[in-house]
């Protein structure tokens, strides 16, 4: 059934392991702020408790994050990583270049096997601004996803020509940050 619908917005509904609603939608969650990740790995857990299967595929990052362990506990979820052990501060290497790429022919494996009802492309956008891959790579995935696939697409620096394809664009801006004060990420003491 439609969680909302009224003039201004509408909701699409997951009911029967399938999305309803006609065709499924290209989202983008780029800008400044802190939350674009946050924002597709709930749409992941709200698309998973509905019994839809989720890809996750992460550019950039190839840490252990605490929400890698949170999501490997969620049966419906697969999360895969293209990136080194470290954040890209400098000019990218060689490496770099070599897992992203790999991991957006990956993904468009999986995506073409048409087994995941949705793909979430993390941190893509960065990927993309640092040259790690070419955009006419990823607008080529975008335009061959099929029509029963959600795409999520997130990271800083969202290329025009993505704006464009999206469905859905959703820019978080920093207002205050607690990073601009010194204070790092923290790690959660063990109880």
């Amino acid at each position: 059934r439609n969680l909302c619908r009224n003039n201004r917005f509408t909701f699409m509904s997951i009911r029967h392991n399938k999305l309803e609603g006609g065709d499924s939608l290209i989202q983008v969650y780029t800008g400044n702020g802190k939350g674009k990740t946050t924002a597709a790995l709930g749409l992941a857990l709200r698309a998973a408790g509905a019994g839809l299967k989720i890809f996750i595929g992460q550019f950039v990052k190839g840490r252990d994050y605490g929400e890698l362990k949170a999501l490997k506990k969620v049966k419906n979820i697969k999360i895969e990583q293209f990136g080194r052990g470290c954040f890209i501060k400098k000019k990218p290497d060689k490496k770099d270049v070599e897992l992203a790429k790999n991991g957006l022919e990956k993904l468009k494996e999986i995506i073409s096997r048409r087994i995941y009802d949705m793909v979430i492309l993390d941190e893509i956008n960065v990927a993309l601004n640092l040259n790690l891959l070419e955009l006419k790579d990823v607008i080529g995935l975008i335009k061959n996803t099929p029509k029963k696939t959600e795409l999520i697409l997130t990271g800083r620096y969202a290329h025009p020509d993505i704006l464009k394809l999206a469905d859905l664009v959703s820019e978080i801006n920093e207002v205050k940050h607690y990073f601009s004060k010194g204070i790092k990420a923290r790690k959660r003491k063990e109880y």
